[in-house]
């Protein structure tokens, strides 16, 4: 009697191992192969550009970016887009997340209003918006308001000499509206207007 029972269990512990095993070979194929594959085959055949990145090109075909990833412009003669407490380094993301009453905040964003002052001298204080002085939640936003294009117009016209009129065309031309005309708020990315700047100075 004592041994068949212990047949029976050591069958049955057997049969759940064998269960196992087989559960998970097909799991590691569903999930770790075939999803993968057919999800990466649909998405080159739907929308080939995002799925590689949405990479921006310049005129040449050289690659110089992405339009999800911002970069940083220090040149005065180009659009600035915001700060970034990474420096844009797309190896991660994220902010310090102070408190408005940070001292390390507050000079930051002093420094980033003393710097907009000597910059754009034209332009009164009062009309600064303020995604120019204050971080993205990533670090990494490609994008500014029209409102922050249009505000560094007059820098620009008058470091490159291109005409104020012109320039608010690019600005224009670049602005994108709301996503299904619904949700977020209207934007520029700001290396997709550079680079169009970049082909009007050549």
């Amino acid at each position: 009697m004592d041994r068949t029972v212990t047949t029976a269990r050591g069958a049955t512990g057997t049969s759940y191992a064998a269960i196992a095993v087989r559960a998970s070979i097909v799991f590691i194929l569903l999930c770790g192969i075939i999803y993968p594959l057919v999800c990466t085959g649909l998405a080159q055949m739907l929308m080939p550009r995002n799925a590689n990145g949405s990479i921006i090109k310049d005129a040449s075909g050289q690659a110089v970016g992405s339009e999800l990833i911002g970069q940083k412009f220090d040149d005065p003669k180009f659009f600035q887009g915001r700060v970034s407490s990474i420096d844009y380094n797309a190896a991660g993301s994220g902010s310090n997340n102070y408190a408005p009453s940070n001292p390390d905040m507050l000079k930051r964003t002093n420094d980033s209003i003393e710097a907009w002052k000597k910059d754009n001298p034209d332009v009164p204080i009062s009309q600064l918006p303020i995604d120019l002085v204050t971080n993205s939640g990533s670090g990494l936003d490609p994008h500014i308001s029209p409102e922050s294009a249009e505000v560094q117009i007059p820098r620009i016209g008058k470091l490159t000499g291109v005409s104020e009129e012109r320039l608010r065309e690019l600005v224009d031309k670049h602005t994108e509206g709301r996503d299904l005309g619904l949700f977020g708020e209207p934007r520029v990315n700001v290396l997709q207007l550079n680079l169009d700047l970049q082909t009007l100075l050549k």
